[in-house]
């Protein structure tokens, strides 16, 4: 179970969104853990929860703390919780992408997994049944492994016509009912769609749009990080 320390203060449509992803270089599924991460994600006996994603999740043209899983990490320090948020992030990753390199994602003591992909399936307009087969091979390994799955849903571009964007998001509908996980319906809920929260492209939020995400994403994940600590 997480193990709770005394509280410390710190800080804590659309679609056009999406896309997502397919910005920014895309990491090798196979490349190593670099050396120098932070020391809390060094620590192997320390309860983990990681994103894994894309660009979104590893926060492209952000500064590494204003990601939405360093949000997520702050929430939890200022709440007591003695457990990591690993930023599983890739740029320009696909739902196949993301499940070759699961294994290593699921080092360490994970608890939990936050599940945000999709985005460049849609982008390239890849099959939806192919991307429903990724994710719950993702979802199904985790699960195996005793790992609690929040799953977040994204949407496709509207380009792709309104049967693709129909099918696209009951995909995470399906995954969510069929293994029975949390789901975000839209992880850039409040987000997309608005210039003001968006950086240059259009696609990635800018420090205060990951605010809104990285709330959305709280949301979701609170409930399921105390029901670990009432274990």
């Amino acid at each position: 179970m997480f193990v709770r320390r005394p509280p410390r203060l710190g800080p804590a449509a659309a679609v056009l969104f999406l896309l997502t992803c397919a910005c920014g270089g895309v990491m090798p599924a196979d490349q190593p853990p670099p050396e120098d991460l932070p020391p809390s994600l060094a620590e192997p006996d320390r309860p983990r929860i990681v994103s894994l994603g894309d660009s979104l999740t590893a926060g492209l043209g952000l500064l590494e703390v204003d990601s939405y899983p360093a949000l997520l990490q702050a929430r939890l320090d200022e709440a007591g919780y003695d457990a990591d948020v690993v930023n599983s992030g890739v740029s320009g990753d696909t739902t196949a992408g993301a499940l070759g390199r699961l294994d290593w994602a699921l080092e360490g003591d994970v608890r939990i997994l936050v599940v945000a992909l999709g985005g460049n399936d849609a982008l390239r307009g890849l099959s939806t049944d192919q991307m429903r087969r990724n994710l719950a091979r993702i979802i199904e390994t985790a699960q195996a492994r005793g790992i609690a799955v929040l799953l977040a849903g994204m949407e496709a571009p509207p380009n792709l016509g309104e049967s693709y964007a129909a099918k696209f998001r009951e995909v995470y509908m399906q995954l969510a009912q069929e293994y029975s996980v949390p789901l975000i319906p839209f992880l850039l809920a409040g987000v997309a769609g608005h210039p003001d929260l968006n950086q240059a492209d259009g696609i990635h939020p800018t420090a205060e749009g990951a605010k809104i995400v990285g709330e959305t994403v709280w949301q979701a994940l609170h409930p399921m990080v105390d029901s670990f600590v009432a274990q």
